[in-house]
């Protein structure tokens, strides 16, 4: 037998192990972990879900059996580790942190419980940029530039240009715009959700080992209207790969928009607002619609990230309209298999099922979606409601949320459940099986969980993740905790903020070393918008930006606000900059 072996990863990363044997055939495998079989892990080789600093030092083994017998493998030993491959425990590379957008730093070693507070914390100072920024602030610590080291600030603005910022001086290393000669940002399309113009709304994408940030930007020139994929240098902002790539799409179907049985992606109908996905060498894109102005429908396209060629279409209504994948500039997950999850908006569904469980005419407006990566895209699986029409015509529908992966967890018998949670417009938590999603029932929702209730309003955004525990803020509700035991969601909260969050509610973000001196933050979209840290552990207020009077306060407010927290910094964008916190001098 070939021993499986051991394997060092960062938080946020997969780690695979292996094994060969040889023997009479069929040969068996079942992976175990510190001794436990693990579910569905019955092949020769075996993908762990995000790591995270709790995994390190457990140990996997395999056991292969035949008639003959079996046999059991050396066991291999996962390290979590703060630096892999030259990536620093500092990085914020993703929208929200990791692929199962958990929105959890754990390598926060600087800021904590006892130092965040109105007397030792606040503003430090402003970033100023040429437009709104709308897109999550991504990090890079200790980054070699011109012979000099700098943890780098990375901001996208609506005016369609990119920033580097020396996160500790605040000084700009370099600034590139991705117009093209001639043109100028979008206007708003007759459509009130981006505005004064519309660039650079979706949070980009970091591959630090190759050095590139990507980024999706639209533009016009006159009536003519462009979405481009960018690879920038993250060193100097020069375009790589013979960039930008135009995008461009078509796909088989008869719905809006369509000519000669495909449909017809048209730049100027859509604009990219969920956040990039980097996702074993592709870059994946998801399109929302402006507003509900038609002909649209829902795309999703793969990119080859050295190549920037065109590797995968598809469209989640082809023969329908509508169905646009926005989740308020949140983004699409992933799991450890290559698996993309997402909730799309208010659009056809075809409830003429084939003997699969799966829409005949291939239309799934207002679904959760499992979508498959292996040899093209296509949905893997997927769950509807029981009361699509009725959502879809009162556009109550989960398009306004984001999906969060969940981490394996085990019930109370020691089964191990592969989950996945949204919530949308109707203020529903859907918990659903990644492995038996639930599909359709027009007389039940055949979901793992579907908590009613418990929310205060409809969810524009998505929670976060940390210690067995989510955090929601919907529209008009306070910030709520629900815990998971035996790998159920808490019916109930089990903590709550003292104040509550005006439209669209709140994203948090969280900070944390391992698992100690846990924060959640969190912006609140008034005039004067307002920084919120909690306590993780009771949702007690730490800090906001409001308690030393002018001192901290942050501008206008602007919707859709995620905070990322960095190497004891907090940087939260508004309509013209990036407002940077930190422990005061």
């Amino acid at each position: 037998m070939t021993h499986p072996s051991s394997k060092t990863v960062a938080p946020g990363e997969t780690a695979t192990f292996s094994a060969t044997a040889t023997g009479t055939g069929p040969l068996n495998y079942q992976w175990e972990r510190d001794g436990t079989a693990i579910s569905n892990a019955t092949a020769a080789s075996y993908t762990t879900s995000p790591a995270s600093p709790a995994d390190n030092g457990a140990k996997f083994r395999v056991v292969v059996s035949n008639s003959a017998g079996q046999a059991t493998s050396n066991a291999a030993t996962l390290s979590v580790s703060s630096v892999v491959g030259g990536a620093s425990p500092l990085d914020v590379v993703t929208y929200h942190n990791d692929v199962a957008r958990t929105g959890q730093n754990l390598n926060e070693t600087v800021l904590n419980l006892a130092n965040v507070n109105s007397t030792t914390f606040g503003k430090v100072r402003s970033l100023p940029v040429d437009g709104k920024v709308d897109a999550q602030p991504l990090y890079l610590g200790q980054l070699a530039i011109g012979g000099a080291t700098h943890n780098v600030v990375y901001v996208a603005t609506e005016h369609g240009s990119v920033y580097a910022f020396d996160a500790d001086a605040g000084t700009q290393l370099w600034k590139v715009s991705t117009l093209g000669a001639g043109e100028v940002p979008s206007d708003t399309r007759g459509c009130d959700q981006v505005t004064p113009e519309i660039g650079i709304t979706a949070t980009p994408v970091i591959d630090r080992a190759r050095g590139v940030i990507y980024v999706v930007a639209m533009s016009k020139s006159g009536t003519t209207y462009f979405q481009r994929l960018h690879a920038l240098d993250t060193r100097t902002g020069a375009e790589l790969f013979n960039g930008p790539k135009n995008i461009t799409a078509s796909f088989p179907g008869t719905g809006d928009n369509s000519s000669n049985g495909n449909v017809i992606f048209d730049p100027a109908q859509y604009k990219e607002r969920a956040a990039l996905l980097l996702l074993n060498g592709v870059v994946y894109t998801t399109w929302a619609s402006h507003c509900d102005i038609r002909p649209y429908t829902g795309w999703i396209m793969g990119y080859n990230q050295t190549t920037l060629e065109q590797t995968s279409v598809f469209n989640v209504v082809p023969n329908g309209s509508a169905g646009a994948i926005w989740m308020s500039d949140t983004g699409p997950a992933a799991d450890s298999a290559g698996n993309i999850y997402l909730l799309d908006a208010n659009g056809d569904f075809g409830t003429t099922l084939n003997p699969s469980g799966f829409p005949a005419n291939g239309n799934y407006g207002n679904a959760f979606l499992k979508i498959s990566t292996s040899g093209g895209l296509a949905v893997a699986d997927y769950f509807e409601m029981q009361n699509q029409q009725q959502e879809n015509d009162s556009d109550a529908d989960l398009g306004s949320g984001g999906a969060l992966v969940l981490p394996d967890l085990t019930d109370e018998s020691g089964n191990v459940h592969h989950l996945s949670v949204g919530a949308g417009k109707d203020g529903h938590i859907y918990v659903v099986n990644r492995d038996a999603m639930g599909k359709f029932n027009p007389g039940s929702n055949n979901v793992y969980q579907d908590l009613t209730g418990v929310l205060g309003g409809g969810i524009w955004g998505m929670p976060a993740y940390f210690n067995a525990t989510l955090y929601y803020g919907a529209v008009g509700d306070a910030i709520k905790a629900f815990k998971i035991t035996n790998a159920k969601l808490s019916t109930g909260r089990v903590g709550q903020t003292s104040n509550t969050f005006r439209y669209p509610g709140t994203t948090p973000s969280i900070s944390a070393n391992g698992t100690s001196n846990g924060m959640v933050w969190a912006v609140e979209n008034t005039t004067p918008s307002v920084l919120h840290a909690y306590d993780a552990s009771n949702l007690h207020e730490l800090y906001n930006s409001n308690q030393a009077g002018s001192r901290d306060q942050l501008g206008a407010g602007n919707k859709f606000i995620t905070p990322t927290i960095a190497n004891g910094k907090v940087y939260v964008g508004t309509t013209n900059s990036v407002e940077v916190f930190g422990l005061l001098p």
